[in-house]
């Protein structure tokens, strides 16, 4: 036996020496924190789509039976489509992330699966299934339940996709902040104590709304896209009125929920993580009052260390970060010597300037995203139609800005925890599984791409051809009292 296992060593040696250099050279941890971020952002960019619309579309069904008035129900028919194509290419793509938790990031998943795993599991044993059942009796029921019975399998598939998306977002919480949890010493790994402490954790409740809000902002965006797209073309007059109107307004008060709910964010960021909000302000030093300052731009030497030049305000970041206009906030150096002297020697700091820009286009593009709302409020008040073709252009273009504001968001928020994969209790570097390499990391990761790439061409096809061909003439569906009806 002992032979044996000399055996396969000397041969995976000899297959390693057999590769090329430039591949042997590949890290397996780098590789596969490329993967696992291309997928997680690819994965990310149906996510916020199927969150706003799905209440989008249950608004507009809700209408159309209080007021039986056709148009709403040929606006919940097209936006309905769109909300299905997307739904099921988030389910697609969401499935492989699962896969890499056992595949590339196994000691990860040893060490805290145990913890990690309950809210996922109660994502995909308990919401998936919930929101997955009612979504089926609301494309299948049309014709076949009654009209408020019909309606209610809606707004259940919103409350369904809204429990998934809070089952994520607390165990991305627990890696922000981790509680609930003891470790036990003997199988050296985390193990969950307090199921609650998890579901409750304060950066899952307020990560949350901030997602909801973000994600109306995006569904609306899509709404005004289409409208704008055949009032253009004068096509579908009067619903497409009301779809962008309600689009516009949509995106607008998401942006209001945005930036309050971020404000409760940054808070509890603030309160749990200190370096991602020193690493997002580039604040190297301890600053109190006037001196915590929020720099709109800045230029910095190379090494991004010394700051050459910036156009700050005064206050702001102590007022972001503690709600005081005196308030200290902690430097770069003074958290990096803190979190030396308890976790050991190492590198504590994120990639300033990764998460120094992040933070400020994830609100830039958010604002602009309103900005673009309100102008386009103000100019559709009165449905003049004489509007120049590049504010209907505009309104269409506009849709990606707040889908990059969110994923860049997400960039800031993961990247930002850095170099921890659990904060405070697993470095990154930790939790890569030990049996992987770089040639098999980057096989997959070229595959991921190619694949994901043909399904990113199929989806945007197919949610394109939907919203061109606008509202349809729509048979208002019976209601049936009975449910033999359907037999």
């Amino acid at each position: 036996m002992k032979g044996q296992n000399i055996s396969f060593r000397e041969r995976e040696k000899e297959m390693h020496t057999a590769i090329p250099a430039v591949l042997t050279e590949l890290s397996a941890l780098d590789l596969s924190r490329w993967q696992f971020g291309l997928t997680t952002v690819y994965h990310f960019l149906f996510v916020p789509l199927t969150i706003g619309m799905v209440v989008l579309v249950a608004i507009l069904q809700t209408v159309w039976v209080r007021t039986n008035d056709e148009k709403f129900l040929k606006l919940t028919k097209l936006f309905g489509k769109i909300f299905l194509i997307n739904f099921a290419m988030g389910v697609v793509t969401g499935i492989v992330q699962e896969f890499q938790f056992g595949m590339n990031w196994s000691d990860y998943s040893r060490f805290v699966g145990d913890v990690f795993g309950a809210p996922l599991a109660m994502e995909g044993l308990l919401a998936f299934f919930f929101e997955a059942t009612f979504i089926g009796l609301w494309i299948f029921g049309w014709d076949r339940l009654p009209k408020k019975v019909h309606l209610a399998t809606i707004w259940m598939t919103a409350l369904g996709v809204w429990l998934s998306a809070y089952f994520i977002l607390a165990a991305n919480a627990f890696m922000q902040n981790p509680v609930g949890y003891e470790i036990n010493e003997a199988k050296n790994r985390a193990e969950l104590v307090d199921i609650g402490a998890v579901l409750t954790n304060i950066v899952a409740i307020n990560q949350f709304p901030h997602t909801i809000t973000a994600s109306f902002m995006f569904a609306g965006a899509v709404i005004v896209a289409v409208g704008a797209y055949h009032l253009k073309r004068r096509q579908f007059v009067e619903p497409m009125q009301t779809a962008t109107r309600f689009g516009l307004w949509t995106v607008l008060l998401g942006g209001i929920g945005t930036v309050i709910t971020g404000d409760g964010l940054g808070l509890a960021m603030v309160q749990t993580q200190p370096m991602k909000m020193a690493a997002a302000e580039a604040l190297y030093d301890t600053a109190t009052g006037a001196d915590a300052s929020f720099s709109l731009f800045t230029i910095g030497t190379p090494d991004g260390v010394s700051e050459l030049f910036s156009v700050r305000i005064p206050y702001l970041l102590s007022f972001l970060s503690t709600h005081t206009m005196d308030g200290t906030v902690e430097g770069l150096n003074n958290l990096q010597a803190q979190y030396t002297e308890l976790y050991g020697p190492g590198n504590y700091m994120p990639v300033i300037w990764i998460t120094y820009w992040a933070f400020r286009w994830m609100i830039g593009l958010g604002l602009l995203s309103a900005l673009v709302a309100v102008t386009g409020l103000v100019l559709t008040r009165k449905w003049k139609y004489n509007l120049p073709n590049w504010v209907w252009n505009t309104a269409i273009w506009a849709v990606p800005l707040p889908l990059l504001g969110i994923s860049i968001g997400w960039m800031f928020t993961e990247m930002g925890r850095q170099p921890w994969i659990v904060f405070k209790l697993m470095k990154t570097a930790d939790a890569v599984s030990p049996g992987i390499n770089g040639v098999d990391v980057l096989i997959s990761l070229v595959v991921f791409t190619l694949i994901y790439g043909a399904l990113a061409v199929v989806e945007f096809k197919l949610l394109l051809a939907a919203a061109q061909k606008g509202v349809e003439e729509q048979k208002a569906p019976e209601d049936a009292d009975k449910m033999a009806v359907a037999y």
